[in-house]
């Protein structure tokens, strides 16, 4: 049976091994990248930019407008405060309507 100094040995040397082949093929995969860069004409600004998810940002028109402060309301999600203070006081709802 091994003892522990020769099992640390057989772990340093399977180490450097693996570290060898992790750079192999890092390296060969590196290469593919330029390979493949350069027959479609790439740069890496391309790869960034389609990297990057462009989000579109869509607006919803205003459903709901206080006249007095200009605040708004799309009539999606939570009602807002100026507009539920607005309600509770007495205020129809529809009167806000634009």
């Amino acid at each position: 049976m091994a003892n522990l100094s020769e099992l640390l040995k057989q772990r340093e040397a399977l180490e450097a091994q693996i570290a060898e082949m992790q750079n192999g093929a890092r390296n060969d995969a590196i290469g593919q990248v330029k390979a493949l860069m350069a027959e479609y004409g790439l740069t890496t600004e391309d790869l960034a930019a389609s990297s990057r998810k462009e989000r579109k940002v869509s607006t919803v028109a205003a459903k709901f407008r206080d006249p007095a402060t200009g605040n708004t309301w799309s009539g999606r999600g939570l009602q807002p405060k100026w507009l539920r203070a607005a309600v509770e006081a007495g205020a129809s709802l529809d009167s806000f309507r634009v």
